[in-house]
């Protein structure tokens, strides 16, 4: 695959996030604060990174209608979830203190739709796209089946409880070895055999 270096510093930048959320929650509260945003800028960088981190996944695959849609899916979540974060950074740079966070949050989701879109739903689409281009890059033999178990813990470790983050970033490490070192032109052609 051509993007290595994205494929080593998205986990690595979500592993920052995870760490330095963790960090953050030291005090028993977490934002604003250096932690707060440095955290939330290293998982933007991340979301960045998986943008030519799924167009390469697209080319491997071909251009399918299923793999259009993963791919439309996946940039969607991403827009979504950056937002979201950016939204975070921004309120952490406004409020005095944690406390003054809560009713900030609250007059950015009581916009219509932005909860959906921003929260809930959108963010959500980043981890099916995950999902899916791993079942699908195995379903066309190019990995092997272990690396969609391996994103499935990532995106189930992550949603049960964010102090898993760090966790969920090495198993998206790892279900991202196969693909390093990989070319695009023949990846089509020839099963991961590692």
């Amino acid at each position: 695959m051509k993007n290595r270096t994205a494929l080593i510093a998205a986990p690595l930048l979500v592993l920052t996030y995870g760490l330095l959320r963790i960090v953050d929650g030291f005090d028993g509260v977490r934002g604003p604060g250096f932690a707060w945003t440095a955290g939330h800028l290293a998982f933007l960088g991340a979301l960045t990174l998986f943008i030519p981190i799924f167009w390469e996944m697209r080319r491997m695959l071909g251009r399918s209608a299923l793999v259009t849609a993963a791919l439309v899916a996946g940039v969607v979540g991403i827009g979504c979830a950056a937002a979201q974060f950016a939204i975070d950074i921004i309120v952490g740079f406004l409020a005095a203190d944690h406390d003054a966070m809560s009713p900030m949050f609250e007059q950015v989701k009581a916009v219509p739709g932005v909860d959906l879109a921003v929260y809930s739903a959108g963010p959500i689409l980043f981890y099916v796209a995950q999902l899916a281009f791993a079942a699908l890059l195995a379903g066309h033999r190019l990995v092997k089946v272990w690396v969609p178990v391996a994103v499935l813990g990532e995106v189930v470790l992550s949603a049960v409880d964010k102090d898993l983050i760090p966790v969920g970033a090495i198993l998206l490490f790892v279900s991202f070895l196969p693909l390093m070192g990989r070319r695009t032109t023949t990846a089509r052609h020839a099963p991961v055999h590692a």
